[in-house]
């Protein structure tokens, strides 16, 4: 889930270097054009920058469920950078992860909806299937949330079959988690232990330890 300057076929690096560049040019060569084409560059630089700063703070929060309002600031502003640079694939992102910290960090869900909405469809109109999954996925919590479960089983069924395209297999065994936890929910104990069964044997192949420490406690939970 990232749209930095090497998903533009230009490395970190390379954006520094090309501003360092502009700079002389505007400095030394008077090319007082360089300093509007700098904007850009500096964007892309800051763009993935501070979307990986929040994504940073968001997993420091599920581990020590200490807010930062930092975490907004920083995924809010890479909303308006990825709008300027044009980068659909990076607004959609950084809208998921607006919509986040409205949900997860907030536990307000109805604010994090539209967010949702707004990234499935950008993402999907560049065919960026893991946003998708991903913005698709907490949708169907927010279906959950209000009680809408038949739509929340074809959300959170979407994003296991979009992560299962593209081959993202941790992330399809946590969709499977999800699954297990509203079968259980809607008393079909048998299709949540069959979901918990289909995720180990993914995280057993794609050593996604985290995952497999979710699926043990989904157990407990469910069987007793």
């Amino acid at each position: 889930m990232s749209a930095d300057g090497e998903g533009q076929g230009v490395r970190g690096q390379d954006w520094i270097e090309r501003a360092g560049e502009l700079f002389e040019a505007a400095m030394f060569g008077g090319d007082t054009s360089a300093l509007d084409r700098s904007d850009d560059v500096l964007d892309a630089i800051e763009a993935p920058l501070s979307m990986a700063r929040g994504k940073v703070l968001h997993v420091r929060f599920l581990n020590d469920r200490e807010e930062n309002s930092q975490e907004l600031v920083l995924f809010e502003r890479a909303v308006d950078l990825y709008q300027r640079l044009g980068d659909v694939s990076g607004e959609a992102e950084a809208l998921f992860w607006v919509g986040c910290w409205h949900q997860v960090v907030k536990g307000d869900g109805a604010v994090g909806r539209p967010y949702f909405e707004r990234s499935y469809a950008l993402a999907k109109s560049v065919d960026d299937r893991m946003t998708m999954s991903y913005a698709i996925r907490h949708l169907g919590f927010a279906d959950k949330d209000a009680g809408h479960l038949d739509q929340a089983r074809e959300r959170l069924s979407e994003s296991v079959r979009l992560r299962r395209e593209i081959g993202f297999r941790p992330g399809e065994a946590a969709g499977l988690v999800a699954l297990a936890y509203l079968s259980a929910e809607t008393g079909d104990r048998s299709a949540a232990l069959h979901h918990l069964d289909e995720a180990e044997s993914i995280t057993e192949n794609c050593g996604a330890k985290a995952v497999s420490g979710w699926i043990e406690h989904a157990r407990t939970l469910i069987r007793s």
